[in-house]
């Protein structure tokens, strides 16, 4: 028996073993295993054994499903676009949530363990802003790396280069005598499809907390979309500026963080309805502007007969067996808790509960409460000690830092610094 078939055994035993573990553990929350990818390790995505024959971590492995773990396979280059999203997500959750009572802590990645803890078991409002990032970071992050030539089933987004220029309100771009689309646009387009059938992989939408999953998701990956800007570059003699040349760019993560967390102050308590949600406009919009979302699920998509291998209907993901299956798990309305409040919008973040209390530790949640976090003693806001202690008091000590200061620059090419003590005052929650 040669190594080959001793990992390809073993890898069949580590896929089995996953699938129970997801399916007797069902309250675990549909889909949210692949988030332990930032965990696992930096990932060096699939390396070939023997032709024909793919190999991939055994820790990322399984932390997959199967229909996520042919997607990693059928686009390579996708899993470090994946892994980069999903440490952006916790990056920039902890930091939208640095001065609130829950920070967004993440625990060590254990095997058939949730990276968030089991604060995601539950319907409120933190488990709504998870998802909505999560959903977002996979998009943006899979969006730039087709741009810059990371996944080899996908490239920039040529689709504006057949599109008039925006104008401005005076009918032409201003100072400018003349533009037109061009360069390497963001794929957008691809970057939200594979979002939508990697990270709703398990998100069926038959109960509430899956609509609740998929609304929050969806909402996400809108707000990537919607934040799209047009950036140019004049060409011109000295500098003169006769001619632009635009394209559109993803807007920093940051900004999609800012925005989502405005949501989740202003997230809807809902409830499930018979309605049906009207038609989503932005899947008309992805369909007119993702011409080279050569999305890949099944290796013979792309010869499809009749269809151009840049369109969007010639991959496999649209196939007509599966498009009335994937637009109705989408097409439902969700009403408001409070029948006195609007129903939610597309952009809206959505739960389904009161969230619980975060000021004492909870090892049943995973939550850790705010004994010994600090604290800003002259605010009245949420980073106040008032509110962030929970009304304990707090701590006040001086302490003594050591900080790199003096630092100047030595050609070539070194930083030199200098170590200073300071003195500074800290509170912390009693």
């Amino acid at each position: 028996m040669n190594l080959v078939t001793v990992l390809m055994v073993c890898l069949m035993a580590i896929s089995a073993w996953a699938e129970v573990e997801s399916k007797s553990k069902p309250g675990r929350g549909r889909g949210s295993m692949w988030w332990g990818i930032a965990k696992a390790g930096e990932p060096n995505n699939i390396s070939p054994l023997a032709p024909g024959m793919t190999y991939l971590d055994p820790a990322i492995h399984a932390t997959l499903r199967r229909k996520q773990r042919k997607l990693v396979r059928d686009n390579r280059g996708v899993l470090e676009a994946i892994a980069k999203g999903a440490n952006l997500a916790i990056s920039e959750c902890q930091h939208q949530f640095r001065t609130r009572r829950w920070n967004c802590s993440t625990r060590n990645f254990l095997r058939g363990k949730n990276l968030f803890g089991k604060i995601v078991e539950r319907g409120c409002r933190e488990t709504a802003f998870i998802y909505a990032i999560t959903s977002a970071a996979v998009t943006h992050s899979v969006a730039r790396a087709c741009s810059e030539g990371s996944i080899e089933s996908c490239t920039c987004d040529y689709s504006h280069h057949n599109r008039e220029p925006q104008m401005n309100n005076m009918g032409a771009v201003a100072g400018v005598g003349d533009w037109e689309w061009g360069g390497c646009s963001d794929n957008i387009g691809f970057g939200f499809k594979f979002s939508r059938e990697f990270v709703d992989t398990g998100e069926r939408g038959r109960t509430l907390r899956e609509k609740m999953n998929l609304h929050n998701n969806e909402a996400g990956r809108a707000h990537v979309q919607a934040e799209m800007r047009q950036e140019c570059k004049c060409h011109g003699m000295s500098g003169s500026c006769t001619m632009k040349t635009c394209w559109m760019r993803l807007n920093s993560f940051r900004t999609i963080g800012d925005i989502l967390k405005d949501r989740f102050d202003g997230a809807s308590r809902v409830m499930v309805s018979n309605s049906l949600r009207s038609p989503n406009l932005n899947e008309n919009t992805l369909t007119n502007r993702a011409g080279s979302s050569n999305l890949k699920t099944n290796a013979n998509s792309v010869g499809a007969v009749g269809a151009s291998p840049n369109s969007v209907l010639s991959n496999s993901i649209h196939a007509r067996g599966h498009q009335q299956k994937r637009v109705n798990r989408y097409n439902f309305q969700l009403k408001p808790y409070n029948p006195e409040h609007k129903p939610p919008g597309g952009k809206d973040l959505v739960y389904l509960e009161p969230s619980p209390g975060f000021c004492e530790r909870n090892p049943r949640l995973g939550i850790q409460g705010t004994h010994g976090r600090q604290c800003n003693d002259t605010s009245i806001g949420v980073d106040g000690c008032d509110l962030m202690c929970c009304g304990r008091g707090h701590r006040t000590q001086e302490v003594t830092v050591v900080e790199r200061c003096s630092c100047t620059f030595h050609w070539c090419c070194e930083v030199k610094c200098k170590l200073c003590r300071a003195k500074k005052i800290i509170h912390t929650c009693l």
